[in-house]
Parts: C-alpha cells; structure tokens; sequence
C-alpha cells in the first residue's frame, strides 16, 4: 500500500510541475524546421526560394484540397484514380516550358507523391528545374502562403 501511494504523490507532483510549466512557458511549438543540409537531391526549403522567383506551383494532392487552400496561382496535378492524367500534363505543359522552375507540394512532409509527380513532370523534359518542397502544404500554411480560396 506504501508503494502505490508513494507511486500517487510522484504522479501528482509531475502533473502540477507539467501543468505549471505549460502556464509559464505555453503550449510546445510545433513548427516544420527544414535543414538545407538534411534535402534529398530533388528538395527545396521553402526558405531558400527567393519570393521574387518566378515559379509555378504544381499541387499534387486531391481536387479538393486544392481548391479549399492550395496555393494562389497553383496548377492541380495529382496521382488520383478518378482524375485524366494526361488532361494534368496538357494543361499544364505550356505553363511549365514558360517558367523556369517547377515546385511540387502535397500534404506534409511524409506524403511521397509530390516526388512521384515531380519524376513525372520530369520525363517530359520541358526544359524547367523539378523540384519537391519539403514540408509540403504544411511548410505554405505556416508560412501564411496557402490561403482558403
């Protein structure tokens, strides 16, 4: 019986200090870090893009997150069943030859099909530089850049 009273006070005690320190210092942050030193060879931080370099934002997830929040200006081109696949490239093409650089996002930073559509856009050598944002939409919204349309 000592022992799990003794168990109860440890208990109570790291609750209030936990609770204090979330009174003092607040909630834990949260925020996406991207270290340049830590890409894969076809990554970018949003960090390092100039806000004056001219890109075309491709996002690669469903129809309808794009159109609730996906990036001002950004082309939809995603790996869904239930889209035309060569409708994306078609429309898409003329866009990508204009710009020289090409950025690929989807969900989060473990979503795989931004790479998958950037090796896409890739094949089709239209001359733009094909690169995937690390940290996806969630980089954008933390950044204040996907905005609900």
């Amino acid at each position: 019986m000592k022992t799990l009273a003794q168990l109860a006070w440890i208990g109570v005690i790291s609750s209030v200090a936990a609770l204090g320190t979330y009174g003092v210092k607040g909630p834990p942050t949260r925020a996406l870090v991207c270290d340049p030193a830590s890409l894969k060879a076809d990554e970018v931080c949003l960090q390092q893009i100039s806000p004056t370099a001219k890109i075309l934002w491709v996002d690669a997830r469903l129809r309808k997150d794009w159109q609730r929040n996906g990036m001002p200006g950004s082309v939809l081109w995603n790996l869904d069943p239930a889209e035309d696949l060569l409708a994306f490239e078609s429309e898409t093409a003329l866009r990508i030859m204009e710009t020289p650089r090409v950025i690929v996002y989807c969900g989060d930073e473990n979503c795989g099909i931004s790479r998958q559509v950037a090796a896409r856009i890739r094949n089709l050598q239209l001359g733009a530089e094909v690169s995937v944002l690390r940290g996806g939409w969630r980089a954008l919204s933390e950044a204040g850049l996907a905005i609900p349309r």
